[in-house]
């Protein structure tokens, strides 16, 4: 099932089945961002200098995956704004970036409940377990990671 946007519904624990399905965002990456990034917290040559950057394993410009991780939690804090707000999150598993972002690609989420698990020791809240993908605008994965949000229980 694809479950989108409801501004009159809270997120709660219960909301969530496993195999249900998200797909949003759509988030375009600039040259100017990727550099920005890169000069701040991943200053490798192929995330600074375009024309160095032909010369590296991706032929060209690419984003730091650290900063794919960065956009992609704009995307989903952006959907969970529209929807609800999460409680947080104990971390993530199984971070894979699997292909180049490059300036110009647009990216999107996709996310998949895996389980669901109430909390033993408190009983207010409960862990989403989920395999989020992003995607570029050709539906070519580029990184995924095992997800775990916390929401309150009604």
């Amino acid at each position: 099932m694809t479950e989108t946007a409801n501004t009159n519904k809270h997120i709660s624990f219960e909301t969530f089945e496993v195999g249900q399905v998200q797909d949003f965002g759509a988030y375009k990456v600039t040259e100017s961002e990727i550099v920005e990034f890169a000069q701040k917290y991943d200053p490798q040559y192929f995330h600074l200098d375009p024309e160095a950057a032909k010369k590296s394993l991706f032929g060209g410009l690419c984003a730091s995956g650290w900063h794919t991780c960065a956009m992609t939690m704009s995307m989903l804090v952006a959907h969970m704004d529209k929807n609800g707000s999460s409680l947080g999150s104990p971390g993530l598993d199984n971070l894979r970036w699997r292909r180049p972002v490059y300036p110009g690609d647009v990216l999107s989420v996709h996310m998949e409940v895996l389980e669901t698990k109430p909390s033993q020791s408190r009983p207010e809240i409960g862990v989403v377990i989920s395999k989020v993908t992003v995607r570029n605008q050709q539906h070519v994965d580029v990184m995924d990671f095992i997800s775990k949000g916390i929401f309150p229980r009604t």
